[in-house]
């Protein structure tokens, strides 16, 4: 959330758990109307209000206090069907859209088509064509491996066998992380709104992360890649 005390405020990174807290006080504010979901919703973030800064191709991002094997670990809760991750990404020239993106699905080391059913949601709550996330095999491999990686977003993938999607704030230009003043509240707000819809719509069981069946015919043909894992 911070580089104290080189940064005095918010950090362009500080994004991704905005999204998670402004999503966690909105299914709250749900549930006192009497709003209820079909299932649980569960949130999950990290905060650290002074982490440190490290050098990054093509700009500084922000580092983590402790490791991101061991971040995930905490953050990803075994229990889940499906898995959101929610996380800034603007210093890249990947993306050169503002807005939010959404990556392929990812399960258990196979990144797959991305899901019909979130990019129609997207659609719906942005008003404009979906922005896709282009993420490669080194993203999706565990952080501290020494090899590179576009941001620690697709984490959640190395650490369990439900599909997981990337939910990326993005914009136009390169931002570093670590940046001040960068964060854009219609953006954030997008990106929290397309959470809390997709909630709405997965625990109904009408919103599919990846095809099921097509999925067994790719491990049938091609085998398992779980060892991109470890």
């Amino acid at each position: 959330m911070g580089a104290r005390p080189a940064v005095k405020d918010a950090v362009s990174d500080a994004d991704g758990a905005i999204v998670a807290i402004a999503c966690a006080l909105k299914l709250l504010r749900m549930k006192e109307k009497g709003d209820d979901l079909e299932g649980d919703v569960i949130l999950t973030t990290h905060v650290c209000p002074n982490a440190p800064t490290e050098p990054h191709e093509p700009l500084p991002s922000m580092r983590y206090p402790v490791s991101v094997k061991k971040l995930v670990e905490y953050m990803v809760d075994s229990s889940a069907d499906a898995i959101l991750s929610i996380d800034t990404i603007k210093g890249n020239r990947i993306v050169n859209q503002k807005g939010f993106a959404i990556s392929p699905t990812v399960k258990e080391g196979h990144i797959l088509r991305v899901s019909e059913d979130l990019l129609e949601i997207m659609q719906i709550t942005t008003g404009s064509l979906p922005i896709v996330l282009a993420i490669t095999m080194q993203d999706i491999t565990p952080y501290e491996n020494g090899i590179y990686h576009l941001n620690s977003i697709m984490q959640p993938s190395t650490v369990t066998k439900a599909p997981v999607v990337g939910v990326a704030v993005t914009t136009e230009s390169a931002v570093p992380g670590c940046a001040m003043g960068a964060s854009h509240p219609v953006e954030i707000e997008m990106a929290a709104r397309f959470v809390i819809e997709v909630a709405k719509s997965f625990t109904q069981g009408k919103c599919r992360f990846y095809d099921g069946k097509e999925f067994e015919k790719i491990v049938k043909k091609y085998g398992t890649m779980n060892h991109l894992q470890k």
